[in-house]
């Protein structure tokens, strides 16, 4: 058959459906690590307050998970609405670069996205409702102008750093904390998790710049990639995500005496071991490998909140 028959009676590329759309708009990857970052501070809160009911319980996870998911979807949603034009490079299947979502569209979701966890956490209290606001307040300066901190590797890498370590761990664990009746006292296996999760997420917001070169370069945007040079940055990321397990197997143990050490130690040798033979066999200067070893990181950050909850639970 010729070639222009053949072409004439294939099927029409298939369009993805508005929830799909919505999905990949959301960034699954940070999506997926919200939710079990949410569900791992619930386990330990709920061990350390072991009286609440399990209805009670079950409600305040799915409200936090709702206000979680919204606050991510917004901050997601805008930096995308920002880098159309770097995402078209970089990024060239996010929903707005590939034509599948515009712009308006996708303002509207980040305002619902942004405005129903502002709700909710009105009708909680001042310290739900700060984290809420902070986390939002912090997305929209990493991306938008004239502030724009994504400009300024340092500073973006902090604001990423900072919400994922602080305002996350901290606000959800004080609000379980308030909700089953433990005063808003924090658990130490979450001061560790805070202490854990900071150089984690300054590695994650390193490692993602790293494929994404020649886009940041156009728009004049000062990575630590395009600063350093893909393999300089790799190895930052990476010693960032050496200190953050090697002060957890070391120190874990001895912060968290009432922890399983074995679980607690053993487990973060083994993730380390297992970044530490992702790196080994990966490039730098391959945006595609680069790509698939950063959505490994983001396997061992999910990871982190299995283990220390399983920990804790093991103790």
């Amino acid at each position: 058959m010729p070639a222009a028959a053949a072409s004439a009676t294939a099927p029409p590329a298939r369009r993805p459906g508005p929830a799909g759309v919505l999905w990949r708009f959301s960034r699954p990857h940070t999506v997926i690590g919200t939710w079990l970052g949410i569900t791992g501070l619930f386990a330990i809160a709920l061990h350390a307050a072991p009286g609440a009911s399990p209805g009670d319980a079950a409600f305040q996870l799915a409200c936090v998970l709702i206000a979680g998911t919204c606050v991510n979807v917004a901050i997601v949603g805008v930096n995308q609405i920002t880098d159309v034009e770097i995402d078209r490079i970089n990024k060239p299947r996010l929903p707005i670069a590939a034509g599948e979502l515009s712009t308006p569209a996708a303002w509207r979701v980040v305002a619902v996205a942004a405005l129903v966890p502002v709700a909710m956490a009105l009708t909680q209290g001042w310290v739900e409702t700060a984290a809420v606001l902070v986390a939002l307040a912090i997305g929209a300066a990493y991306s938008l102008p004239p502030v724009r901190l994504k400009r300024h590797p340092v500073a973006a890498s902090l604001c990423i750093a900072g919400v994922r370590s602080a305002v996350v761990n901290l606000g959800v664990a004080v609000h379980f904390s308030n909700a089953f009746g433990g005063g808003g006292q924090v658990p130490g296996a979450v001061w560790a998790l805070c202490l854990f999760v900071l150089p984690f997420s300054f590695a994650i917001a390193v490692l993602k710049d790293v494929p994404d070169g020649e886009g940041d370069r156009r728009f004049r945007i000062a990575t630590f990639t395009i600063r350093l040079g893909a393999r300089r940055a790799a190895w930052l990321g990476l010693g960032a995500l050496g200190l953050a397990y090697a002060g957890m197997a070391i120190g874990g143990p001895f912060a968290l005496p009432e922890a399983n050490a074995a679980v607690l130690a053993g487990g973060h040798l083994a993730a380390a071991g297992l970044l530490a033979w992702w790196a080994h066999r990966t490039d730098p200067d391959d945006p595609h490998a680069f790509t698939r070893f950063y959505m490994r990181v983001w396997v061992l950050f999910f990871l982190e909140y299995l283990l220390v909850p399983a920990s804790v639970l093991a103790g």
